[in-house]
């Protein structure tokens, strides 16, 4: 029992619980100074059956763990990766927002709007999709963050899967809003999650 009210585990959780909070209120601040108040919903949280299923899962494993294997979540060296993870996705989600402006929607877009650009200057220069690359970044981070190591590879694979499917359909969209010069754009520039192009 003392393992659970460890430095390691208030560290660990503390961090875990204020990467969520600043992810998420993050979000939808930055939505709501993007778009307006009256254009943004509850889902600009990004939070779901599915992701809340995830995080109670990689809590429980977390808290099996600690008592089974508290040796387990001592690693620094991987705790501190997933941290410096977590920075560098939420870093890089954000940036991609702060860059698209008004083009940039926690929806995708089916109808081409005034507001719809395509965004190629900035992180996009070298990021097709940073939004999504920076998500799968922070959220992989923070399981490693937390030395989780079923989660790790449940998170990988579950949100890669979300955008290897999300990814084709969203451009399926900008091939039809931005033609040749969309083309020209994803032949030049990746999409920033491993192995989908």
């Amino acid at each position: 029992m003392t393992e659970i009210l460890s430095y390691t585990t208030c560290r660990q959780l503390s961090q875990m619980f204020l990467a969520v909070v600043f992810f998420h209120s993050s979000e939808y601040i930055l939505a709501v100074a993007i778009h307006g108040r009256s254009n943004v919903t509850l889902k600009s949280l990004l939070i779901s059956k599915n992701y809340l299923l995830a995080m109670i899962f990689s809590l429980l494993e977390y808290i099996v763990e600690i008592v089974l294997f508290p040796g387990l979540k001592e690693h620094w060296w991987i705790s501190d990766t997933g941290l410096a993870l977590v920075v560098i996705g939420e870093f890089t989600r954000k940036l991609a927002i702060i860059t698209a402006g008004r083009a940039f929607t926690h929806l995708i877009k089916v109808y081409h709007d005034e507001h719809h650009l395509l965004i190629t200057h900035g992180i996009y220069r070298f990021i097709r999709h940073p939004g999504y690359s920076g998500f799968f970044i922070w959220s992989v981070g923070t399981q490693i963050m937390l030395c989780n190591p079923i989660s790790t590879v449940g998170f990988a694979i579950v949100v890669w899967k979300f955008f290897a499917e999300r990814i084709p359909h969203e451009e399926y969209f900008l091939k039809r809003f931005f033609g040749s010069e969309y083309e020209e754009y994803a032949h030049r520039v990746p999409s920033g999650v491993p192995f989908v192009k």
